[in-house]
């Protein structure tokens, strides 16, 4: 093909307008690796007036360009009786069908849409050059009138032309579609490689739930019976020892629950019913009071939050969001907890607020993170998986999660359902 464009050319030239730099280097490099004789210029002007002053065997010009476009500089050479059959190939990135129209009011010979293949270019130039017909790409005078998108254009251009034109969209078009062929079989691939990990992950998940809680459970069972026993004969050395694997147990037991309750929760089907907030809220603050019997918490709660919402799921999400504020306020002195709702843009924006310890807002691009801990284990106890569960269950309600904090003075959560 290479041989069969350089005998073409002769002694001649093919004329390119690029405006861009980056693509200009392109075009260079691609005229030097199919040696084919080439005159690059920045804009149509220039372009325009080597053209006049030497006659080149094929054009290729971009269309967006300062001063003179790509369709006026096309216009312009096919209105010159020394230029009119210089067959022009239009570069542009423009997907509209109007442009289209625009290229053959223009007299242009070819179509390419920019990334282009340079494989692609090379055949087009091949085919212009082996079909030129001296003359006969020059128009006839004769308009032809077109209807399209309700819009009447009249184009001058010969129907050689107009044919090479529309075949060289079409050619185009056809290319399009076998890559977005390939492109949506790679896609189904991927997905049925994605659905495949899911089912690996549920797998293992199960497996981790009853190999690991299991001999865990064991663990737990008979450390605190030692610790409980008062005929034990344990000194305090091993006795804190026991208490350390205790504490430790039980938050890789914690660890496990939490990692089975994230791992559904991007699973699970969301059935939406009409659900008391404020019930759950309720129920969960005596529980987490419970826990924490030697802290007086002033917790309040705004009564009879009705919504719509998966009446499991949205449990998980207020315990983490209550238990979060119950163990980083638990240390202060007058630790006060607050949940209810407030208007956001005509929806529902439900928050769980406190004056717990807080956290640097400016660290908290990672919050929903797995595994994001803002203070150690040793202040806090956590596995850091908590609030990515959260926002798990409120993205498969629709709805949306985020924080406010700062330092010293407490946070509040707020979430919204759709």
């Amino acid at each position: 093909m290479q041989q069969s464009i350089q005998f073409k050319l002769g002694n001649g030239y093919v004329l390119a307008v690029e405006d861009s730099l980056v693509q200009a280097k392109r075009l260079e490099h691609f005229f030097k690796g199919n040696c084919i004789n080439y005159k690059i210029f920045p804009n149509a002007e220039e372009a325009y007036q080597e053209a006049v002053r030497s006659v080149p065997r094929l054009i290729i010009s971009d269309i967006i360009m300062p001063g003179m476009d790509g369709y006026d500089f096309c216009r312009t050479l096919k209105s010159s009786a020394t230029l009119a059959g210089i067959p022009v190939i239009l570069l542009t990135s423009l997907q509209d069908p109007d442009d289209i129209i625009r290229g053959l009011q223009a007299g242009a010979d070819n179509f390419i849409t920019k990334p282009y293949d340079e494989t692609n270019l090379l055949t087009r130039m091949h085919h212009l050059l082996e079909n030129k017909i001296e003359g006969e790409q020059v128009s006839t005078g004769e308009d032809l009138e077109i209807n399209f998108r309700g819009n009447s254009y009249s184009v001058k251009s010969s129907k050689r032309q107009i044919l090479e034109l529309l075949l060289s969209v079409y050619e185009t078009a056809v290319q399009r579609n076998e890559e977005l062929i390939a492109i949506k079989s790679k896609l189904e691939k991927s997905n049925e490689d994605l659905l495949q990990a899911n089912r690996d992950l549920d797998s293992f998940s199960r497996t981790v739930s009853h190999d690991l809680k299991s001999p865990l459970s064991v663990i737990i069972g008979f450390i605190s019976v030692i610790l409980d026993n008062p005929d034990s004969k344990i000194d305090e050395e091993e006795r804190s020892y026991l208490k350390l694997i205790h504490e430790s147990s039980l938050e890789m037991s914690q660890l496990i629950k939490d990692l089975l309750v994230f791992s559904q929760s991007g699973k699970v089907e969301i059935l939406q019913e009409d659900v008391n907030l404020s019930v759950i809220v309720n129920e969960l603050v005596e529980s987490l009071r419970l826990r924490y019997t030697g802290v007086n918490y002033n917790v309040s709660v705004e009564q009879d939050l009705l919504a719509k919402a998966d009446q499991k799921m949205i449990r998980v999400v207020l315990d983490n969001l209550l238990g979060n504020a119950f163990k980083y306020s638990s240390r202060q002195e007058n630790p006060e907890i607050c949940f209810g709702r407030m208007d956001y843009y005509g929806n529902d924006l439900y928050f769980v607020r406190d004056n717990g310890v807080g956290f640097d807002m400016s660290k908290a691009e990672n919050l929903f993170q797995p595994f994001t801990r803002y203070h150690s284990g040793m202040e806090y106890s956590g596995t850091g998986v908590g609030l990515s569960t959260v926002k798990r269950i409120i993205d498969k309600h629709g709805g949306q999660v985020w924080a406010e904090s700062e330092v010293g003075k407490g946070s509040t959560f707020y979430f919204t359902l759709k």
